[in-house]
């Protein structure tokens, strides 16, 4: 069956391929991507299942996720591109690079795990809203999520970024069913013994408060990739990118561009 990929393109350069995560459409690139298409070929799309792309039937794989970008590629006209994953998108960017390894160049995990039932499960502040929120008003539980996806401070601190965020994701607001469809492709991605095959240089980037995906799953990333380095952002959450966006676009450009002479 084909699925229509929302996709667009802004700057110029080398192509970069940015995948978000479960529930965020490609608006959830904002805050950075003045700053990366001012270096790079930026490529953004709707994963299946949100925004403006179709959300067929579930539950939705890893690899199909996976294919819905190798598409954006395709019609896009580029052969190779650096990767950008985030959360469930890091996932998507892990099962390129095993999938399709000469499409990509290098590769930014970030706020994302290895899956399987050896990676660190999701924090215990995370399974304690999941649990609540059936009980909660619709608006009042989507903004919890949006909090809990922040350092515990900042929606005390900088309300304005949870307003900014509650709007796109009431703009685009995602059915239960494609919620889930996409959340299945996160339960059931385990790429833990195969991290070893994945080729491209790698930056793998956690907020130090992520309480969406235990942090402690970037260790294991770099412990295990060939070719590795791995960067914390202090006193960050699970969006750290827009916590911190001129930080992580200065991360992601230097690591992109430091090549060997």
């Amino acid at each position: 069956m084909s699925v229509r990929i929302a996709w667009e393109r802004h700057g110029a350069g080398e192509p970069l391929l940015l995948v978000h995560g479960l529930g965020y459409a490609r608006w959830g690139w904002e805050p950075v991507l003045p700053g990366l298409a001012g270096r790079f070929d930026v490529l953004l799309f709707d994963n299946r299942g949100i925004g403006e792309s179709d959300a067929p039937a579930g539950p939705y794989t890893v690899a199909e996720l996976a294919g819905d970008a190798v598409a954006v590629l395709d019609e896009a006209g580029v052969e190779r591109a650096h990767v950008v994953g985030t959360s469930l998108g890091g996932m998507v960017a892990q099962e390129l690079a095993l999938a399709h390894p000469g499409r990509v160049d290098r590769l930014v995990l970030a706020c994302t795990t290895p899956g399987g039932p050896q990676a660190f499960p999701l924090p215990e502040r995370t399974l304690a809203l999941m649990a609540e929120a059936p009980t909660l008003e619709p608006v009042v539980a989507l903004r919890r999520f949006v909090e809990n996806a922040l350092a515990p401070a900042t929606p005390v601190e900088r309300p304005e970024l949870v307003d900014r965020i509650m709007e796109h994701r009431l703009a685009t607001a995602q059915g239960q069913a494609a919620w889930a469809a996409q959340a299945a492709a996160g339960v059931g991605f385990d790429r833990y013994d195969r991290m070893g095959e994945i080729a491209a240089a790698t930056l793998v980037l956690t907020g130090t408060e992520d309480g969406v995906v235990d942090p402690r799953n970037a260790d294991l990333l770099a412990e295990h990739l060939k070719h590795a380095r791995l960067e914390r952002f202090g006193g960050t959450g699970h969006l750290f990118f827009w916590e911190e966006p001129e930080a992580f676009v200065a991360s992601v450009t230097r690591f992109l561009e430091d090549r060997p002479s």
